[in-house]
């Protein structure tokens, strides 16, 4: 019966506006008091968000959003795709081919999903218009290339995933770099395979010399540098993932200082920020351990694996059912919602049936990826549509090409385990 109400609050709340992580903690703490009374409510209210966010692997969030906010400075957006168009351009449907190259570039130093479509939205449709490409095809693409922050790191959505099972991040984020690039590449096959059949969509460009494709990369040399280090002093243990971020920021910034692209009040709005951001997340983190606590008591989760290992099917079946179930879910919830809800239930269980959580990490993130550019909540596709001012419609009818790109890929990634598991097994 416990379970029953807080669960039912915690719904209540959510859709009714209430912000993710006051929803969480709320819900959590009705159901603690009636499970164990309010005194042991308040002990609970009393040490858990101290003894949650005073962890040493959360200061990894903000260190990769301060890196982000300094990049933002240097207008990375407008430069990326200069450099990709470039280089893509003159293909067949180049330009949104040239999004999607920008929108890994950006992805490489910014975790936030939603700020890459809208920087993307803004600087970048404008431009696909004055080459005539039509807004189907424009905002379709920026809308779900803006995911590719999600699953290519630094990825805020793999640290809250390793801090929720305590998996490496590192691993995690080496994890992401392959499914990472088969996302670019199928996008990228999806876009031509869509204006092969569609010219009229999106008309050819001229092409450019190989000097000026070489000159171009000069304004994204800070991209490459910055994400080479991120990446290749995690995989090599040089610093660990927290300090990662934390070295990352700091040649983020010294980069800009250089070239002086930021002054001293672009440093302070920067870290406001950033500040204001990773408030926001640790919030929805001291709620969801709330409402962990909560699920622990009851024993709810033991129940739920007990069950699971008592039906008598596949593994492979259960966790196709989990995966639908995420898919389902990201088409109603906020995506950041649905981890802190769910994964402390279905990690257990995925453990439990032996599967491998790194791989199993990688595939949740991509059915959160999803959720961001479909219908109803859509949010990437809400922000762009909203920045490039087209309707609603016609940006979902866009990303629906590669929306389904993505569930080829889904399935490609629950198929071949080795996409996922293999670079992290280097380490």
């Amino acid at each position: 019966m416990e379970i029953l109400i807080a669960f039912l609050l915690l719904f209540l709340f959510m859709a009714g506006g209430m912000p993710v992580g006051f929803a969480l903690g709320i819900a959590g703490g009705v159901g603690i008091w009636l499970s164990m009374g309010f005194s042991s409510m308040l002990g609970i209210f009393q040490t858990a968000p101290i003894e949650n966010a005073a962890s040493f692997t959360l200061t990894t969030v903000p260190m990769f959003i301060l890196m982000a906010e300094f990049m933002n400075n240097g207008q990375m957006t407008q430069k990326l795709f200069t450099a990709a168009v470039k280089w893509f351009g003159h293909y067949r449907g180049g330009l949104a081919i040239s999004t999607v190259m920008a929108s890994a570039g950006l992805a490489a130093v910014s975790g936030s999903s939603t700020a890459s479509a809208a920087g993307m939205a803004s600087s970048v449709v404008p431009e696909m218009r004055r080459y005539g490409y039509d807004d189907k095809i424009s905002v379709g693409v920026v809308s779900v290339a803006g995911t590719l922050a999600f699953i290519i790191p630094p990825s805020t959505v793999l640290i809250i995933y390793g801090i929720l099972t305590e998996a490496s991040i590192a691993k995690l984020f080496v994890a992401g770099v392959i499914p990472g690039l088969i996302t670019v590449v199928g996008y990228c096959l999806a876009i031509y395979l869509w204006v092969r059949k569609n010219p009229e969509i999106a008309p050819s460009i001229k092409a450019s010399s190989i000097k000026e494709k070489f000159a171009s990369l000069k304004g994204i040399w800070t991209v490459i540098l910055l994400s080479l280090i991120v990446i290749i002093t995690i995989y090599t243990g040089v610093v660990t993932p927290t300090e990662a971020g934390a070295f990352g920021s700091f040649v983020a910034l010294l980069i800009m200082l250089l070239q002086k692209k930021i002054s001293f009040d672009g440093i302070k709005q920067a870290l406001a920020s950033t500040a204001l951001t990773t408030a926001k997340i640790f919030i929805i983190i001291i709620g969801a351990m709330i409402f962990g606590y909560f699920l622990t008591i009851t024993g709810s989760v033991q129940e739920l694996i007990a069950m699971v290992q008592s039906l008598d099917v596949n593994r492979w079946v259960i966790l196709t059912i989990i995966v639908i179930a995420y898919l389902l879910l990201g088409c109603i919830m906020d995506q950041m919602a649905i981890l802190f809800l769910t994964v402390p239930l279905t990690f257990p269980v995925i453990m439990a049936l032996g599967f491998n959580p790194i791989w199993y990490g990688i595939l949740i993130t991509k059915t959160v990826e999803i959720g961001l550019a479909t219908p109803p909540l859509g949010l990437n596709v809400f922000v762009a549509a909203s920045s490039a001012k087209v309707p609603l419609g016609t940006a979902f009818k866009g990303a629906g090409r590669l929306v389904a790109a993505d569930f080829v890929i889904l399935i490609i990634l629950m198929a071949f385990p080795i996409l996922v598991t293999w670079l992290p097994g280097l380490m």
